[in-house]
């Protein structure tokens, strides 16, 4: 699988890079202890950081980040980017615009609130029969926006930029937004849908999971150890 990023030429060298996930995993994980004690069981358990699932959607795909700062001061959005008038027609300059609150009308993602709208400065291409699927940074609860999710067939429509919309959802929020925060994590995914299947377990199936879930609770760090699949690193 190939993802193939392009730019407008005059825009190249200005702007920051789609990334790696794994790359920006967030310091609040890098600097939680691997273990916590619990009032409930008494004593240490280990906490999310030793939880593979948890980490590795986290890790997944990539990231597009934020291409300049952006400063946020009693609800209003400003920056300072000093970058050439791109030679393509039609291509935004500005890192952000706005839906109005109309086009969310009974969303409850929205809650009667215009969306902001961080815009491309990337094309993105997919291979045949891949789409891409965008939304919210995993686990990423400390950004004050809430991207919406988006699913589009980046193998056909590649050519124009994918604009990401987000909710502002901490009006509280004043200081700046920086320079290469993610603001969506994009995964390339298959576009034909799976066979559902449905089966009763077997006898081999019952013994298969009266197995993993003893040896689960026996000891830690088992589907680390044992089910856990080496990943790839992306290249470039």
């Amino acid at each position: 699988m190939r993802m193939i990023f392009r730019c407008d030429p005059k825009l190249t060298g200005h702007l920051v890079q789609p990334f790696p996930a794994r790359s920006a995993l967030p310091d609040w994980l890098r600097a939680m202890p691997a273990t916590a004690h619990s009032d409930i069981h008494g004593r240490d358990i280990r906490t999310v950081k030793q939880c593979p699932p948890f980490v590795d959607a986290m890790a997944y795909g990539v990231m597009i980040p934020l291409p300049c700062d952006v400063r946020i001061e009693s609800g209003e959005f400003s920056w300072d980017w000093d970058i050439p008038e791109p030679s393509t027609a039609g291509h935004p300059r500005a890192p952000l615009s706005f839906h109005p609150a109309a086009q969310f009308a009974a969303a409850p993602l929205a809650n009667g609130r215009s969306a902001i709208k961080f815009n491309s400065f990337w094309t993105i291409e997919l291979e045949p029969g891949w789409s891409l699927f965008a939304t919210h940074p995993v686990n990423r609860d400390d950004l004050p926006f809430r991207l919406v999710s988006g699913l589009v067939d980046a193998d056909r429509f590649h050519d124009g930029g994918i604009n990401f919309p987000a909710v502002w959802i901490k009006p509280e929020f004043s200081g700046v937004l920086a320079k290469g925060t993610p603001i969506a994590q994009c995964f390339a995914v298959p576009r034909q849908a799976p066979e559902l299947a449905f089966e009763p377990f077997d006898e081999a199936h019952q013994q298969s999971y009266a197995k993993v879930v003893a040896d689960v609770l026996a000891a830690p760090n088992v589907y680390r150890k044992q089910f856990r699949a080496k990943r790839g690193r992306l290249t470039r």
